[in-house]
């Protein structure tokens, strides 16, 4: 089936085109029981305003856009993304908004994606992700004066609102516990060495350590494969570590299982904490002491902000706006660490 233009409402209506277009578009020029007929009629067939030619008349697409530089394999698996995502849609679905998603390889073709849609009228706003240390993207948006929010740290947001949380205070949080229950040597399974979050973490990692506790981090990509492939070679060292800070659920649990195959106790031997909370890291066996936040609602700030953006409405929310920080939630993975290690 075709899909139904303002001719066919017209033809229905016994109207002119240019009488649906004044009737559709709220404009005066037909009565009242006219432009009654000409709505009833255009819900009746589907009919439904073309985007391109909205663009042209300078109407909104009611649309936002996200484009996620990650593999399309792994997204899926990645429980923050999901309830992010979720929470991004509960907000824009609740004003009638859509979100256009599009997985990307690289930075310039993300750019490039981001460009086409918002030339072409197909988005209102966009929604930036994985912030990078001197991210190129933030420059090239600004540039094309697209309404957007950086879901990262402020320093790294330039102009652009950002919406972001204090990983700083979470790490802090983490090591003191874990050096409150005795360990005093601690390791970190963390992401992409790029990203700025991923630098805000390290340096705050450093700072709680020192004089404190031995540290290391090991870099990753974020996947399962290479969190347990971490946790082996920390775990096979001669100093290693007795409990380790995981930067996402989804190493922690590769991690629980590595240690597991080398016949180390968790937490007995090993102490395991998971950054960012999901149903992964309560239903292993133990239950991972987790890093807990509302990803869901982090999300929904970020699309109430790009919509209060994109209406005109920001007022006192075109600054930057600190989301809570994550809580440490105790479980059965963390414990004092064995004697000698003391």
């Amino acid at each position: 089936m075709r899909r139904p233009t303002i001719t066919d409402v017209a033809r229905q209506a016994g109207v002119s085109k240019g009488a649906v277009s004044y009737a559709l578009n709220g404009q005066p020029g037909v009565s009242e029981s006219t432009r009654a007929r000409i709505l009833a009629i255009a819900e009746e067939i589907g009919w439904r305003p073309n985007s391109a030619a909205r663009a042209l008349n300078g109407a909104r697409a009611h649309t936002v856009g996200l484009a996620l530089c990650r593999p399309a394999r792994t997204l899926g698996m990645e429980p923050f993304f999901m309830e992010l995502i979720s929470g991004i849609e509960s907000e824009l679905s609740a004003r009638s908004y859509a979100l256009t998603l599009q997985v990307v390889t690289d930075h310039r073709q993300e750019v490039s994606i981001y460009r086409r849609w918002w030339a072409e009228g197909r988005i209102d706003g966009a929604i930036l992700v994985d912030l990078h240390v001197d991210d190129p993207r933030v420059p090239e948006f600004e540039a094309l004066d697209l309404p957007s929010v950086v879901v990262g740290h402020p320093s790294g947001a330039g102009s652009l609102v950002s919406v972001w949380s204090d990983d700083d205070g979470a790490v802090h949080e983490t090591v003191g516990y874990l050096v409150a229950l005795g360990h005093r040597r601690i390791a970190r399974v963390a992401g992409l060495p790029r990203l700025l979050h991923t630098v805000l973490r390290d340096r705050a990692f450093a700072q709680a350590c020192e004089g404190v506790a031995e540290h290391v981090t090991v870099h990753t990509d974020y996947t399962g494969e290479e969190g347990a492939r971490a946790t082996r070679r920390l775990l096979s060292s001669a100093d290693r570590p007795t409990a380790i800070v995981y930067d996402n659920d989804i190493m922690a649990v590769a991690g629980l299982s590595a240690a597991q195959d080398l016949r180390l106790d968790v937490p007995d031997d090993l102490s395991i904490v998971a950054w960012d909370d999901s149903p992964l890291s309560r239903v292993v066996r133990p239950p991972l002491t987790a890093l807990s936040r509302d990803i869901s609602a982090y999300g929904a700030h970020a699309a109430r902000r790009l919509l209060a953006l994109v209406t005109g409405e920001a007022g006192e929310e075109e600054g930057p706006y600190e989301d809570e920080t994550a809580r440490l939630t105790p479980r059965a993975s963390t414990a004092p660490p064995p004697s000698e290690a003391r």
